[in-house]
């Protein structure tokens, strides 16, 4: 990949690639940069002699019990009869609370730009949750009544488990219980073959479940960060599942976990491989064109492929789809962490020494994204109550981490900064520019409701840069929450709405609220652009594309 940019840009990516490579002593600190974030955010906030005599009087109400402050709906911290029973208890919980939406109010009130905001917001949840007395076992009632119930073994278990994070989880504490999940046993364990491979992808072909097919083959491009089996979770959990069950011939990338070896692998290595991958399918299938749906950063590249192809006159992608996947970076989103050189120094993503990028400093990344709920839970369940941590499917693939090459870190951290992709010939993949407006097939584009990584409205400014029609469908849940959602969940919800334009709010007024998976609304709409029906094929592969192994292969169990 090479940008199209004038020497400013390109010095600003040589610098960025510089602290990233190198890194400056100065500024190797995550917590140190997103606080310097912080600092600059309450210098600019209005009013904050006001506020801050405001928050004295909020705490001082508080201490003398006079306080109305209630934790917010959802707060599990405070669950505990005692916060509300127990004087001190309520009074130091009001107190807290009172901090805690101080520092909230005032980052969200800062005249600052979103990039800034969000390092802000991101030091500023480490520090507001950090503070609660949750998190100590003076602090947390429940912990402490269960520490006389079992005559203090709940600590020392509590211990052994701390020490044991230490020792092997980088001091974090663990999210899962893993050991359940088995890959290819239960989890990722619907029935399918290896039908091409190469250094850098497998592509697994799954085994029909209909008596006859559509004619064009669907091909998902999963991200190349983490692993693909989220798609096939379990029986009656697995879009690829579902996807077979409505007559598609359905195909997956399954990405290499690149080593220090690989480190050279840049965009253009994957956008190649990716084209491998088509070249294959459509001689196993005999199609001209394969559908395709692109997910998280596989979104990403698929993007990229498609104005390669286009711009060389090659018309083998039938229709797009994407799921969680922004392209257009203008739109506020956590990705303004990665607009600071630092930051991925600070969580190891530097790549002089390893050529890549260790995944569970990635993943550390995103759990201090919600430190609530993805580490001071865990701390709380595992240390104060002595407890193990949940065995959970979903957890278990999250936990399940991969490593990305240094090169794609950096092209992918280019297209953050500089909005290449959404700039028309901002870069070049494999020696074409990219121009996504002028890519001509139809796109079906997903959003979530509370993603914390790709804003639904980031996702929606998606259907704003194909040339061809555009479907927007605004999925409920979160990031993971959407692609796990299989029809018959009765809490699950998804809208469509009016045809798609440029301003995501006005579609949210017009959009109508179904009950329901938005699997079945996708279904119809790429089982309409998948050519006509035909006898499933009673064997995987062809002559000169053997099947090499049963799924889910080799490469999702490379660690």
């Amino acid at each position: 990949m090479t940008t199209n940019r004038d020497d400013t840009t390109a010095h600003h990516r040589q610098r960025t690639q510089m602290y990233l490579v190198n890194g400056s002593s100065a500024e190797k600190q995550t917590p140190g940069n997103s606080a310097g974030a912080l600092v600059t955010a309450l210098a600019r906030t209005p009013d904050l002699v006001h506020r801050s005599g405001s928050l004295a009087l909020d705490v001082a109400a508080a201490v003398t019990g006079r306080s109305t402050i209630e934790p917010e709906r959802g707060d599990r911290r405070f669950t505990d009869p005692a916060w509300c029973s127990h004087p001190v208890y309520r009074r130091l919980s009001q107190a807290y609370l009172a901090v805690e939406r101080a520092i909230g109010t005032a980052v969200e009130d800062a005249d600052i730009d979103w990039p800034t905001r969000e390092r802000a917001r991101f030091a500023a949840g480490i520090l507001a949750t950090g503070l609660s007395p949750t998190n100590t076992l003076v602090g947390n009632p429940t912990a402490l009544k269960h520490a006389f119930d079992t005559f203090g073994m709940s600590l020392v278990r509590g211990g052994r488990n701390l020490a044991a994070d230490v020792k092997h989880n980088r001091g974090m504490p663990r999210q899962v219980d893993s050991t359940p999940f088995v890959v290819g046993e239960n989890v990722g364990a619907t029935a399918g073959q290896v039908v091409f491979r190469n250094e850098v992808l497998e592509v697994i072909q799954y085994s029909p479940t209909t008596a006859t097919v559509r004619s064009v083959p669907l091909l998902v491009v999963w991200s190349v960060i983490n692993r693909h089996y989220i798609l096939d979770l379990a029986k009656d959990r697995s879009f690829i599942e579902y996807a077979l069950g409505q007559g598609l011939q359905v195909f997956v990338t399954s990405w290499r976990n690149p080593g220090p070896e690989h480190g050279d692998w840049n965009l253009d290595t994957y956008a190649q491989a990716l084209l491998d991958a088509t070249d294959a399918i459509r001689q196993i299938t005999g199609s001209e064109q394969v559908g395709t749906v692109g997910l998280c950063a596989g979104g990403q590249l698929l993007a990229a492929v498609m104005a390669h192809l286009t711009a060389i006159g090659d018309d083998r992608i039938a229709y797009a789809g994407f799921g969680v996947s922004q392209l257009d970076m203008a739109v506020p989103n956590v990705a303004g962490l990665a607009l600071h050189p630092a930051l991925h120094t600070a969580a190891r993503l530097g790549t002089e020494a390893t050529n890549v990028v260790d995944g569970r400093a990635i993943a550390a990344i995103f759990s201090w994204l919600r430190p609530n709920e993805l580490v001071w839970n865990q701390w709380v369940n595992n240390y104060l109550l002595g407890q193990d941590p949940p065995q959970h499917d979903i957890l278990a693939w999250n936990n399940d981490t991969t490593r990305v090459s240094g090169a794609l870190q950096r092209d992918l951290l280019d297209i953050a900064m500089d909005n290449l992709l959404a700039t028309p010939e901002g870069l070049t993949v494999l020696g074409t520019p990219v121009d996504l407006g002028a890519v001509g097939a139809d796109t079906y584009v997903v959003g979530a409701e509370t993603d914390h990584l790709v804003p639904w409205q980031g996702a929606y400014r998606t259907t704003q840069l194909f040339g061809g029609d555009s479907t927007f469908i605004l999925s409920g849940g979160g990031h993971i929450q959407h692609l796990v959602n299989p029809p018959g969940n009765p809490k699950a919800h998804f809208r469509t709405g009016p045809a798609v334009g440029l301003d995501a709010e006005r579609w949210l007024a017009g959009s109508d609220k179904h009950q329901g998976s938005w699997w079945l609304h996708w279904a119809e709409w790429a089982r309409a652009r998948s050519g006509d029906e035909r006898p499933a094929p009673k064997k995987l592969g062809s002559r000169r594309h053997r099947p090499i192994e049963a799924a889910p292969g080799r490469y999702v169990r490379e660690r």
